[in-house]
């Protein structure tokens, strides 16, 4: 069976341009070096490398087995990494970017990942634009689109799937029992916009697609403002299902006109690479993976 260490002196002996100058770079006698070669040559049946007290010269057939050798080496050493990376304890800082709407989320799986490595540290960037991950050192970024980038530079992966849908009320949603999507005309909206003056609200429904037209009552950039005043019966929202699955259970809020939603949007993380990522930046991407399973976080479908 080949020694592994073999290809090591080896590819040493020729990085290094020769024998003494190998021993020393690796911390071994010479005479252990060549010993190794020789029976290494011996066991391949060729000449590696010629050598006198005056000459040293790699053969064509030693120059063409010390390219492999060389990735045989590296491969080594790739493997070794992995496993000492996973055998030490993950420490440092992750730096994440989330959308502000699912930030309360993402804050709900901390502790159980802070607990389990005691030495690492997160840092949340709460945003809702896109961010440039390498020029704003992100580590990893956690978005919601339509469909995924495309950008070969970046490595993506898949969480959940969300979709915004009508909620309101369970008294404002009796208003709505047994009308189709005209009721909405009638009835105020709230918006999670917090932009100022008519919205649109693009909706799939039985009939198709269908834009809704509206002056919302409250416009405001936080869910939760948004959730507390659609349980409050100031109007109708359309908000995230995830942003509101606990309340639709317990009934604060009802699912209206289900028949009509948003889009799915694909909730996924973005990051640079798969090979090379910090053991504590591969842990917090497993964490968020294994969290967003949860069937809790989003309303039934």
């Amino acid at each position: 069976m080949q020694d592994l260490n073999d290809l090591r002196y080896f590819d040493a002996v020729v990085t290094n341009g020769g024998f003494a100058p190998a021993g020393r770079a690796l911390r071994l006698p010479k005479s252990k070096l060549s010993r190794r070669i020789a029976a290494l040559e011996e066991r391949l049946g060729a000449r590696l490398i010629e050598r006198s007290s005056r000459r040293f010269r790699v053969t064509d057939i030693g120059l063409a087995f010390h390219a492999q050798a060389q990735l045989a080496v590296a491969a080594a050493e790739r493997a070794e990494a992995i496993v000492e990376a996973s055998l030490s304890e993950p420490r440092g800082t992750v730096r994440m970017s989330c959308p502000t709407g699912l930030v309360s989320i993402v804050a709900d799986m901390l502790p159980d990942f802070l607990t389990l490595y005691p030495k690492g540290h997160v840092q949340i960037v709460a945003v809702d634009r896109p961010v440039d991950i390498i020029a704003e050192r992100i580590d990893v970024a956690l978005r919601v689109r339509v469909k995924l980038d495309s950008d070969a530079e970046l490595t993506m992966r898949t969480l959940a799937h969300s979709r915004r849908i009508l909620i309101a009320s369970p008294a404002l949603a009796n208003r709505i029992a047994g009308g189709g999507i005209e009721a909405l005309a009638e009835l105020p909206t709230l918006s999670s916009s917090g932009e100022d003056g008519e919205e649109t609200w693009r909706l799939e429904g039985p009939d198709g697609p269908r834009d809704i037209r509206h002056i919302p009552r409250l416009s405001c950039g936080d869910f939760g403002a948004i959730r507390q005043a659609a349980a409050a019966g100031l109007g109708v929202a359309m908000l995230p299902d995830h942003a509101c699955a606990a309340e639709l259970r317990s009934g604060a809020l009802v699912h209206v006109l289900p028949e009509w939603r948003s889009e799915d949007g694909i909730v996924h993380l973005v990051f640079t690479t798969r090979t090379g990522l910090p053991p504590l930046v591969r842990a917090w991407i497993d964490h968020l993976a294994k969290g967003f399973r949860n069937p809790a976080l989003f309303s039934d479908r």
